[in-house]
């Protein structure tokens, strides 16, 4: 009886929905999207599949939450008062490294990232990314009849460019590790510098620059290729003398 009490006890403790999520986010980082299933909880978190149900409607909601957990909080230290965060221009590299950084870390959140911006521009995901960028993008001197466009540009490179460097492909055509990383640019390297001359000038004079580039600094400086496009069409307003 007292080790009945204490399992009910320790279930009561463990099974929230916060518990929930968060181990669903232990189980997505260890196997995969593919292996997160209902009986996967159950065993990790000691109760029946109506107790993950009580807390959690579905799998789609599932994997909402946990995405949402993992943008929250790669982005939190990174949501600070614009007197804190240093420029715009600070605040939108942050935000956009804390994104580069979690999908770096967690596999499958490049995948979800996709899913729930085309599919589910009103949940919490998208809500949270664009809104992590746009107000950056209000203090640039953009006007306001191109907030939309400026930020969704943003947010299209940031998650074009995460998903494109994810190592999460799940069929082992890019490598994982930086050894396999380093011969996997080395054998495309030579492959680029072995083309006809005539047909590839260009890939052949770049072909040392792609075997040596680091994926963090390539994100970073599209994000400042895309701020300097946005300053030179929406300029700082200078005061003029009558103004000092």
């Amino acid at each position: 009886m007292a080790m009945r009490t204490r399992q009910s006890q320790r279930r009561r403790q463990v099974l929230t929905r916060e518990r929930i999520v968060e181990t669903a986010v232990e189980l997505l980082d260890a196997v995969g999207e593919g292996a997160l299933t209902v009986r996967a909880l159950t065993g990790r978190l000691a109760t029946g599949p109506g107790a993950i149900y009580w807390h959690i409607g579905n799998m789609d909601e599932l994997l909402e939450a946990a995405t949402d957990t993992v943008v929250a909080t790669a982005l939190a230290p990174r949501t600070q008062p614009a007197e804190a965060a240093g420029t715009p221009q600070d605040e939108i590299r942050a935000v956009a490294l804390g994104l580069f950084d979690a999908v770096t870390e967690h596999a499958w959140l490049a995948a979800q990232l996709a899913v729930q911006l085309t599919r589910k521009p009103w949940g919490p995901v998208t809500l949270r990314i664009f809104e992590g960028i746009g107000r950056p993008v209000r203090t640039l001197g953009v006007p306001q009849g191109d907030w939309f466009t400026t930020t969704s540009t943003l947010v299209h490179y940031i998650l074009g460019a995460t998903t494109q460097n994810s190592q999460a492909t799940g069929d082992g055509s890019v490598p994982g590790s930086e050894a396999d990383r380093a011969e996997f640019l080395d054998t495309a390297s030579r492959a680029w510098r072995d083309l006809d001359p005539d047909d590839y000038p260009f890939i052949r004079a770049v072909a040392n620059q792609m075997r040596e580039h680091d994926d963090r600094e390539q994100f970073l400086a599209g994000i400042d290729l895309v701020l300097a496009g946005v300053t030179a069409l929406h300029p700082p307003a200078t005061s003029s003398p009558a103004d000092s």
